[in-house]
């Protein structure tokens, strides 16, 4: 699973200059196109968490398990799935760890109505929606 600590292959380093050096080793971020999906894809998953949240305290079930699974999609065909582990080396699969376990912690709050396991989801993921944003390649050309 992941560990939520810095090893020591990332002793030093932040979020963001690990996204990006991953960015490279993958040139996924030379395209500001392809950065920009990305980021919606962020973007999404935390409206679905929302909106999963909200479902769940006003008691529509229904409406909290559609929310959820566009949530566990985002994370399983959008961000997990595209990763590639060759060109990211142990970061791509620290984050591959990462995006399981929030897969697995979704599954659980939808069936455990577990308003605590969406908060943990939203918790482990902003550091990596803020870090994706801060390596912008728009922001470094306008620069």
């Amino acid at each position: 699973m992941f560990n939520a600590q810095p090893g020591p292959r990332h002793a030093g380093r932040s979020v963001s200059q690990l996204y990006h050096r991953v960015g490279v080793e993958s040139q996924v971020v030379g395209d500001a196109d392809a950065h920009r999906l990305v980021a919606m894809l962020f973007d999404g998953f935390f409206e679905a968490l929302a909106q999963a949240r909200g479902a769940l305290i006003n008691g529509q079930i229904e409406s909290k398990g559609r929310a959820i699974a566009r949530a566990l999609g985002i994370v399983d065909e959008g961000l997990r799935a595209p990763l590639d582990l060759q060109a990211g080396g142990a970061l791509a699969q620290d984050l591959r760890d990462l995006y399981a376990y929030v897969s697995v912690r979704l599954v659980q709050a939808n069936l455990n109505n577990d308003e605590a396991a969406l908060e943990e989801c939203r918790r482990l993921m902003l550091p990596l929606h803020e870090a994706w944003a801060a390596i912008d390649p728009r922001a470094a050309v306008a620069a």
